[in-house]
């Protein structure tokens, strides 16, 4: 039937071709001498017009206007004629059968008469999916060539989204900067604009805050006017491009909550449960999933997709839900392509799905699609899902197939490939002949791929953008350090444009590595006003956490906390906790955070976030909150906090007993004011000598914490004799340091500045020390606990 088409097509253009110079209305466009002459032409012929009418009627308009002065065209007469929007219609609609060359030709006669028309029509150009096509490539050239004079947010937006596949980064900047300007002028724009301008950052795969935060006011502007369409659309959007706004999620939590029974078909169900979901109450929660277990026959493929993804991201292990969505997937997973399959078999094995035989299909599938793949980048998705199957027995192909790829995977790729060979091999999943010989020479390979593609970086924004994805121990083992040392011999390369992922690839591989740190605090300070507020908070994280001061340390920290103070918005959920690792406490900064006014939109915002997130934040708030006690009572901000830490401890309680001479002389996971929790506590008089917490009526299984307000530090305790000192020893694990040294992070630093503030001798015992082969007796361990307690050199 294609092949029918297509001769017809062809015929049809041959015959048009042939009959060309016969053709009347053709002769009669031609020889047209006034514009009106032109549209009575169409008007009267609209049924025959060919898309060559069209084409030479609108050549025949610029013509004619090119033949007058300047100041005597009338191209605002055409732009608002009927006829001419019959004519842009008529291209749009006929844009298929058209050539490239004549598709050109009637792009700069539109482009030459209207914008808007030109807008229109590169849309539907898009829409018939010549994203890649070289007349999108010369829409692109036009808008280039025009952007100065676009002063219409609507055909701005229109256009961006049409030629996103086809432009350069220095392009795609200019665009921004201008969609940022014409969405600063105006004052009331349309949420479908803004729509447009999310939808352009999640082609071009970009989160660009400046303009997110502007689209994002006006979605909260014209919240009365969005339908649950919108909010899902936006709230995906939003996903994709890794930003999330509380008081939107507040604002849809609060609209949709109030309609929920009206949602009940299968299509906006599925919307609603993927928006409210995460963040519902016990109550609304309950009746959604009451809901989906009742209508779930009826969702479609997708809609099944987003109700396991979002069960997935409310922790939903609904026993009855899920299996009603496993009886449904049956009749649909013929419809998946590769990746909604992965992503599909991921979300069944989180949610401990127990249907074998859905299983067994899915494996089918997939081993299907792996035979046939030639894209390292879904072979590497397939091997990583298919590792996530419990006893799964691995066939010699999959090790084929994944050496096959290896040479052309990228580095996130190679550590999905490499994570799974590892677990394959440790459970002994490998059962052919010389299985794990196999095995070790694939990792072999790997590795050598893995840096064979780090010696070939010569773009610090391309690796940087690899790095994102990465995160598994493989890459920590073998790669992480040469990345490091790659990234220095790349160091001019960093600008203000990448330093937030820099920071972000030295937060998570836990580096303290000095150049980088140099440059990226250089950086910031030469280009503050180009960094956003937001990214400013984690670049200020990476120095707080691994306690790493910069050369000019005063101007880097007071230029980023005084653009935070200028910039800090009401109730945002963002890391205070830099501030404390730092002892950076701007009295402007933190009588605005520690606010009614700002807490009270905090705790509301709180309720629609993630539960993990919620208490990230809470603990971040609570730090805050006990540094400006103990070391800016002078604020007089109270302290509110009972005790949300719990970190892990060794307990050698053992051993301090026998040193101290019995185990009423030491108290275990004590909780001290400001509910600091160390892992052993002792008080040793003026002589040395420990005093019994029998003797001091203190319960020795006292962890109550003690509520202080700002200026009283040992109220509620017993005081000591006369020189008697309390010991607080705490044991460091490795992420108390950075990972390329023995250098102390900022959290553990600042325990111990704020816990000597408190009246303690802090002896902390770094996990190097304490499991070196040096203490490998125990005689050795007491003895070496014996020195630091007593303060022996």
């Amino acid at each position: 039937m294609l092949c029918l088409r297509q001769a017809c097509l062809f015929t049809l253009r041959h015959y048009q071709a042939r009959t060309l110079s016969s053709d009347l209305l053709l002769s009669q466009i031609n020889s047209c001498t006034h514009e009106d002459e032109v549209f009575n032409l169409v008007g009267r012929n609209k049924a025959r017009l060919s898309e060559k009418h069209v084409g030479i009627a609108l050549n025949m308009l610029w013509q004619l206007q090119k033949k007058r002065p300047l100041l005597l065209r009338t191209s605002d007469y055409i732009r608002n004629h009927s006829q001419f929007l019959t004519l842009c219609i008529l291209a749009e609609n006929k844009v298929e059968h058209m050539e490239d060359e004549a598709i050109v030709d009637t792009l700069y006669s539109i482009l030459r008469l209207s914008l808007p028309a030109l807008s229109k029509f590169a849309l539907c150009l898009y829409k018939r999916h010549r994203h890649f096509s070289p007349v999108i490539g010369q829409v692109a050239h036009i808008v280039d060539m025009k952007l100065d004079s676009i002063q219409d947010i609507r055909i701005l937006s229109v256009l961006m989204i049409s030629i996103s596949d086809v432009i350069s980064q220095r392009f795609r900047d200019r665009l921004l900067h201008k969609a940022g300007q014409l969405l600063e002028e105006k004052d009331e724009v349309h949420f479908n604009y803004a729509k447009r301008i999310l939808q352009f950052l999640q082609n071009v795969k970009l989160r660009y805050h400046p303009l997110l935060e502007k689209c994002n006011k006006i979605f909260l502007k014209s919240a009365s006017h969005l339908d649950i369409h919108s909010i899902s659309l936006i709230l995906g959007l939003y996903e994709q491009l890794g930003f999330d706004n509380a008081e939107f999620r507040l604002v849809a939590k609060q609209l949709l909550s109030e309609n929920i029974d009206v949602y009940c078909d299968p299509e906006t169900f599925a919307k609603l449960f993927f928006i409210l979901g995460p963040m519902a109450g016990p109550k609304v929660r309950e009746r959604l999933l009451v809901t989906a277990v009742r209508i779930a026959e009826e969702f479609s493929s997708y809609q099944v997709l987003v109700i396991l993804k979002t069960m997935q991201k409310m922790k939903c292990r609904n026993s009855h839900l899920l299996k009603k969505m496993a009886s449904v997937l049956h009749k649909h997973l013929d419809s998946y392509h590769v990746i909604q399959l992965v992503k599909l078999t991921q979300y069944l094995v989180v949610l401990r799905c127990h249907d074998l035989e859905l299983f067994a299909k899915l494996k089918m599938l997939l081993l299907g699609f792996l035979k046939s793949s030639v894209i390292p980048a879904d072979t590497a998705a397939i091997i990583r899902v298919l590792a996530m199957f419990p006893s799964f027995q691995v066939e010699e192909v999959i090790i084929n197939k994944a050496a096959a790829v290896l040479p052309q995977c990228k580095l996130h790729h190679l550590d999905c490939i490499a994570t799974a060979l590892v677990k394959w091999n440790h459970y002994d999943q490998l059962h052919w002949q010389n299985s794990s010989e196999l095995c070790v020479k694939l990792l072999q390979k790997l590795n050598d791929c893995g840096f064979q593609r780090l010696q070939k970086a010569n773009n610090l924004n391309l690796l940087l953008e690899e790095l994102t994805h990465v995160n598994g121990e493989w890459f920590e083992e073998v790669l992480s350090e040469e990345t490091v040392a790659m990234c220095q011999r790349l160091i001019d390369q960093i600008t203000w444009a990448n330093v937030l992922q820099l920071s972000f690839f030295l937060i998570k591989t836990n580096h303290r590595c000095p150049s980088l740190l140099d440059r990226i605090a250089s950086v910031t300070v030469e280009n503050i006003d180009k960094i956003h507020p937001v990214e400013i908070y984690f670049i200020l994280f990476l120095f707080s956490a691994l306690n790493y001061d910069p050369p000019a340390n005063e101007e880097f920290f007071e230029s980023c906390i005084q653009h935070l103070t200028s910039n800090l918005r009401e109730g945002i959920a963002n890391p205070f906790n830099f501030m404390s690792l730092a002892g950076y406490f701007p009295p402007v900064l933190m009588m605005r955070i520690f606010n009614v006014s700002f807490l009270s939109k905090l705790d509301a915002q709180l309720e629609v976030l993630p539960d993990i997130l919620k208490q990230r934040v809470r603990l971040c708030l609570m730090k805050l909150n006990r540094a400006v006690c103990l070391e800016c009572p002078e604020f007089h901000i109270p302290w509110f906090h009972d005790s949300q830490i719990n970190p892990l401890r060794q307990h050698v309680h053992r051993m301090l007993t026998e040193i101290l001479g019995g185990s009423h002389y030491a108290r275990m996971s004590v909780l001290t004011p400001y509910c600091y929790e160390i892992d052993f506590e002792c008080i040793l008089d003026e002589n040395k000598k420990p005093l019994s917490y029998v003797a001091q009526n203190t319960p020795l299984d006292d962890v109550e914490g003690i509520r202080l307000t700002h200026d009283i530090k040992d109220k509620g305790r017993k005081a000591l004799p006369p020189g008697a000192q309390r010991i607080a020893l705490e044991f460091l694990d490795s992420k108390a340091f950075s990972k390329d040294s023995h250098h102390l992070k900022g959290e553990s630093a600042l325990k111990k500045r704020h816990l000597e503030m408190l009246g303690y001798r802090v002896v902390q015992i770094p996990h190097f020390e304490w499991n070196s082969m040096v203490l490998s007796t125990k005689g050795e361990q007491l003895e070496y606990l014996r020195r630091h307690l007593y303060g022996i050199q």
